[in-house]
């Protein structure tokens, strides 16, 4: 099958799959006399295993190395699961991190009034970005619980 039939087959968009083989990720196909790509069934495979990969997060370097281990049979387990293991305490680091970005926002838009004024604790907190991310004590004494500068707060 062509490149555009694999793309379809393997729901990797053949700007991809080039890409892929352009970094060694996958092996290039087999070429017609006319140089048009030909793909094989355990190439569409191949292609598979990569969109799952990619669907689950992991970098180009962690789907080399899962790649490899898929392909040698004489794998051990432990050293995939390893590599899963790795990625699950990464993405939770980024879960984390994002759902602390979360909190630091609905704390600075409950306490932003929202209104014609200018004041905002979230402007403020953008502004003074030289100050600890996760200082909302700060932005609290800044702003008060009600999204107000206090008059001590004033510049």
């Amino acid at each position: 099958m062509n490149i555009g039939q694999a793309a379809k087959a393997s729901g990797v968009s053949a700007k991809m799959i080039r890409y892929y083989e352009q970094i060694k990720l996958i092996t290039p196909p087999h070429r017609t006399e006319s140089s048009y790509r030909t793909y094989a069934e355990n190439d569409i495979h191949t292609l598979r295993f990569i969109r799952r990969a990619r669907d689950l997060g992991f970098s180009v370097e962690q789907m080399k190395t899962l790649l490899a281990l898929w392909r040698d049979r004489s794998r051990a387990s432990a050293d995939v699961k390893s590599i899963a293991l790795e990625h699950i305490a990464e993405l939770e680091r980024k879960a984390a991190a994002i759902q602390a970005m979360t909190e630091t926002l609905k704390h600075l838009a409950n306490h932003c009034h929202g209104d014609n004024r200018p004041d905002c604790p979230i402007i403020e907190e953008f502004a003074n970005s030289g100050q600890k991310d996760d200082d909302l004590p700060a932005i609290n004494a800044r702003f008060g619980v009600n999204g107000f500068r206090t008059e001590q707060s004033s510049p």
